[in-house]
């Protein structure tokens, strides 16, 4: 088979390292990639929102199938329109993608349908917004409705910070379109975790579970970020909670979509929270979460194409994972999630042991240099955390990051 993935950043170099290993995969190519991923797979240079020009390479190539990365085209209805070319692809349609694309839509289905979540309000006025919450008082969420790259949520300890959000969202527009009105949730306390699920329809197969460090720096300081590491498994949620929330959460979202006329047929990713009162839903993606997958998929032993087929084929899939422990660091760039620069020479990455993923990076006259705010995702796999927390930390203390930050507490407990 000739399998085109798309997107550029770690969460996609991780998924063609899993298509890369498949004996069904002949050929892998990726769009656009970057300076890591051509090194497994034949980087094509056409943007992830370019659908036309995606659908045309497509076509001319014969590619049998398709995996889409971000959730930026899915929302843009890349999924349509490779379908209505006749071409196989794996994600969700445009209207599907709803469940990420708007926080509105989404909340509007969990009130529906009775899907455990913080109670909210939606906003397009900033002052009826903080009349709300001065009402409710600090601390509380506000969140951009639309796509933001995962900068659009602030976690408000202040009233005034709060403000300052809704200033930023409603007035100042500073993430566009996505701004125009935004979600004002209750703060939710709890031990966060992320739970993916390979889905056709309402057919749910459930992923092993990892959690996200959100914030920029250690002890969950800072502005929210894409994601500066993670680990899988997450030893604070125990067995039962997350089967729970499969039945409570994750079969009941993919029922509701089907019932609203958007059958969901992808990956579809739940970030959840258990409370005193049981596991809530954060948040809903349509698609892999980053860096979530580059942990995840690490622990995956069965084939990732003949999962993808038999879900696309209605099929039961097999999915075995390892019992080992996967935990991962970002290296990002001085600045993010703010202003960065671009073109930093990275350190030689030939004696890591450690596996790397490649999030935003290229190739400048014969050597790697920084391409966007998170650079690399390094990773290591053990038999306990511990071990790999360790072993990970030990080889990256030993190079020089210069002009580059990341975290040194991803998997500790607080």
């Amino acid at each position: 088979m000739k399998v085109l993935v798309i997107g550029s950043g770690g969460r996609e170099h991780a998924v063609c390292q899993k298509i890369a290993e498949s004996p069904l995969a002949d050929k892998v190519y990726c769009a656009p990639g970057n300076g890591g991923i051509a090194n497994i797979a034949e980087t094509v240079p056409i943007h992830e929102m370019d659908i036309v020009s995606l659908v045309a390479f497509a076509k001319e190539k014969g590619i049998d199938l398709t995996v889409v990365g971000p959730e930026a085209p899915l929302s843009a209805g890349i999924v349509d329109e490779f379908q209505n070319a006749g071409l196989k692809i794996f994600g969700p349609t445009q209207k599907a993608a709803r469940i990420e694309s708007s926080k509105a839509f989404a909340k509007e289905l969990m009130k529906k349908y009775e899907i455990p979540t913080a109670d909210y309000r939606l906003f397009s006025s900033y002052e009826e917004a903080e009349r709300y919450i001065e009402e409710k008082g600090a601390p509380i969420v506000i969140k951009a409705d639309g796509l933001a790259a995962g900068k659009g949520v602030t976690v408000a300890m202040s009233l005034e910070e709060a403000r300052e959000a809704l200033r930023a969202a409603l007035l100042e527009q500073k993430f566009g379109d996505a701004s125009k009105q935004v979600v004002v949730e209750e703060f939710l306390e709890g031990e966060e975790f992320s739970l993916m699920a390979f889905v056709n329809g309402e057919n749910v197969f459930p992923m092993v579970i990892a959690r996200d460090h959100k914030r920029a720096y250690n002890g969950d300081k800072g502005p929210n970020t894409g994601g500066m590491g993670a680990y899988s498994p997450v030893p604070q949620i125990p067995d039962e909670e997350v089967e729970k929330a499969v039945a409570g959460i994750l079969r009941p979202a993919a029922k509701a979509l089907a019932q609203e006329g958007s059958p969901f047929t992808g990956v579809l990713y739940a970030g959840l929270i258990l409370t005193r009162s049981g596991v809530k839903v954060i948040e809903f993606n349509a698609r892999f979460g980053d860096p979530e997958t580059q942990v995840v998929l690490e622990r995956l032993k069965s084939d990732l194409v003949q999962i993808v087929l038999d879900l696309l084929h209605g099929k039961t899939p097999d999915i075995q994972w390892s019992p080992d422990a996967v935990l991962g660091v970002v290296i990002a760039s001085n600045g993010y999630p703010g202003h960065y620069e671009k073109g930093v020479p990275l350190p030689t990455l030939a004696p890591l042991e450690s596996f790397v993923f490649h999030s935003g990076t290229r190739v400048a006259d014969g050597r790697l240099v920084s391409n966007g705010g998170r650079v690399l995702f390094i990773g290591r796999k053990a038999r306990t955390l511990e071990e790999a927390r360790k072993q990970l930390y030990n080889e990256l203390d030993g190079l020089n990051f210069e002009g580059f930050f990341y975290r040194n507490d991803i998997g500790k407990r607080k």
